[in-house]
């Protein structure tokens, strides 16, 4: 039957910039814990923002590359302790934190590390345009090469627990000993590097029974690369959880008398189907292309840097294009929002795109040319979605 005027319209309305899920930025974030913690052990300028958290003597930060909530809730089998840790009757927190915009490594980690949120510590994504050149900064490799506590000048939580007598360390492969990640979102106390997890559970119980009050911080990689290699209901994802399980009771059971271990996670993840109407090629679309002179951050969060007087241009085209499955803004709609934080720096304003387009569908905007690896990889994360957002924060007590 011929269609009426009326089943013409009908090209689906933009998302509402108002409809994101902003991050509990202040209440309920990962920016929050680490101050949370420290403001329980003594050290001063520190807000416990995170009110159910009892202060301990020693507390030990685990974070779990990869690892979302809904992911974990997902797959109870594979990983029955941290299963056992959401259930609130055995005196854990059992809740979700918020990662942040964007939800990926880099912002993350630095949000951890420093306590504040990405408008505010400056790493507003996975690559982003250094104002003072013009190129893209990959803030995860850290290339092309800038000076680190000039890019992330602010002091991170541990430095200021050591300064208030604190013990602190961190306990992490030691590959990532002298990265500039390392030196701007996790630096302070004293680092130790260990290539097996068994490792590092070990030692990291040794450094929490150190000193009588200590903060300690160790991290796992490999729920992350299993999920980008093969996706998050692989067998190969499925048994690093299964092994990170196992790391984490190991840990618990080693725990020093007035310690906590909070069980944490840096982003989750969403496996994206490998076909055109999933995998929308930059590279390859000259309506997203046209007035673009910098495409940044990542396939599920994009920083774009529009030619000088093509703003309006590429915000009206990438939300025609995309605003049915993407959030799009303009960066200081973005800013107004809140996506990064309550606040953003001065030095931070220009890193952050002129426009931000943030996936809600099951999408994924690749740049096959320019990022051949990461648009090939099965699971992908940033956006502000719950199985992008949420990650654990599991408690247990001595």
């Amino acid at each position: 039957m011929p269609a009426g005027p009326a089943a013409w319209d009908t090209d689906p309305e933009p998302l509402a910039i108002a409809s994101a899920p902003v991050p509990e930025y202040g209440s309920g974030s990962l920016a929050d814990l680490l101050p949370t913690l420290a403001a329980g052990m003594g050290v001063p300028g520190l807000t416990a923002a995170i009110p159910e958290l009892t202060p301990a003597d020693r507390n030990c930060v685990f974070l779990i590359d990869g690892l979302g909530w809904e992911q974990l809730k997902a797959h109870p089998e594979d990983a029955p302790f941290l299963t056992s840790l959401l259930a609130t009757s055995r005196g854990g927190t059992g809740r979700p934190l918020t990662a942040g915009y964007p939800a990926t490594t880099a912002t993350s980690l630095a949000s951890v590390g420093t306590g504040l949120p990405p408008g505010a510590h400056g790493m507003p994504g996975y690559t982003v345009r250094n104002p003072d050149t013009g190129e893209l900064m990959n803030q995860l490799r850290w290339k092309p090469w800038t000076d680190p506590h000039a890019w992330q000048p602010r002091p991170t939580v541990f430095r200021l627990a050591q300064e208030a007598g604190v013990h602190a360390a961190q306990v992490s492969s030691p590959t990532f000993a002298d990265t500039p990640l390392t030196k701007v979102a996790l630096s302070g106390g004293t680092f130790h590097g260990r290539l097996s997890g068994e490792e590092r559970m070990d030692l990291a119980a040794e450094q929490l029974a150190a000193g009588d009050r200590s903060l300690v911080y160790t991290y796992y990689a490999e729920v992350d690369g299993a999920g980008h290699r093969f996706g998050v209901d692989s067998d190969t994802w499925r048994g690093q959880l299964g092994h990170v399980d196992r790391l984490v009771q190991r840990l618990a059971e080693q725990l020093p008398p007035r310690s906590a271990l909070y069980v944490t996670a840096d982003h989750g993840m969403i496996d994206v189907p490998f076909d055109e109407e999933h995998r929308i090629d930059f590279d390859e679309d000259w309506e997203l292309r046209a007035g673009v002179a910098l495409l940044g951050g990542e396939g599920r969060a994009r920083h774009v840097y529009a030619l000088p007087g093509a703003l309006n241009d590429v915000l009206t085209c990438w939300r025609e294009v995309l605003g049915d499955r993407f959030w799009v803004a303009s960066r200081d709609e973005a800013i107004a929002a809140g996506w990064f934080g309550p606040q953003v720096d001065a030095r931070v304003y220009d890193r952050i795109g002129d426009v931000i387009a943030a996936a809600h569908d099951d999408v994924l905007l690749i740049a096959s040319e320019r990022e051949p690896n990461e648009s090939a990889m099965a699971g992908n994360h940033g956006s502000m979605t719950p199985a992008e957002q949420l990650v654990p924060l599991l408690e247990v007590r001595t």
